[in-house]
């Protein structure tokens, strides 16, 4: 059966060319995903899976210019780079600002090596908490703008595509949540040290 049968078939709901469909095209994709993430197999099971449902759901879109199996590769390779970007901002540093040291200095004391000392482990403890509430005090739009910038890794450019605005709007927004954040974080880490008084 061709590529736009089996779609027209599929799209028809009938289940044995949807046991069909996801058979013969699991395994390739599970080959084609592996290698490009780093051998994790319960990751390549995952967005296998992932890719296939999106494909199902997205099946009319499907208009016959590549083969399927390309189709479902270039939505499994979407998925992949979602997934590693990700990861990666689940292990890049949170640096929030590079125009305020205290607040930078507070970060990277977050992101030390774990200590021996119980002390020093509170206090990352209690850094990493400050910043995730100075973040929920701020406008939405600035939170989700700093998050995106300094957490997500996104540019300004795909942060102001996402904001429907332009580029210098964007960039105005982000030193007033800068700002903005400075400002909470401040308040949120003296208090600490003036009820210890």
């Amino acid at each position: 059966m061709d590529d736009k049968r089996l779609v027209k078939v599929l799209l028809s709901g009938d289940q044995q060319a949807f046991r069909g469909f996801f058979d013969d095209n699991y395994g390739r994709l599970y080959r084609f995903a592996l290698p490009r993430l780093s051998n994790d197999t319960h990751a390549a099971e995952e967005l296998v899976v992932q890719s296939l449902s999106k494909a199902l759901i997205n099946l009319e879109s499907y208009r016959g210019e590549a083969q399927l199996f390309t189709w479902l590769c270039t939505i499994l390779r979407n998925e992949i780079t979602d997934w590693q970007r990700k990861q990666s901002r689940l292990k890049e540093r949170i640096v929030l600002t590079e125009d305020f040291p205290g607040i930078k200095a507070a970060v990277e004391s977050f992101h030390a090596p774990v200590s021996d000392e119980p002390a020093h482990n509170l206090e990352r403890t209690e850094t990493a908490r400050l910043i995730k509430v100075a973040l929920d005090h701020l406008p939405v739009k600035y939170g989700n703008a700093l998050e995106w910038k300094y957490i997500e890794g996104y540019s300004a450019q795909e942060i102001a595509n996402r904001l429907n605005m332009g580029l210098e709007a964007t960039n105005s927004l982000l030193a007033r949540a800068r700002r903005a954040f400075a400002d909470v974080f401040g308040t949120l880490a003296e208090r600490p040290a003036r009820t210890a008084h």
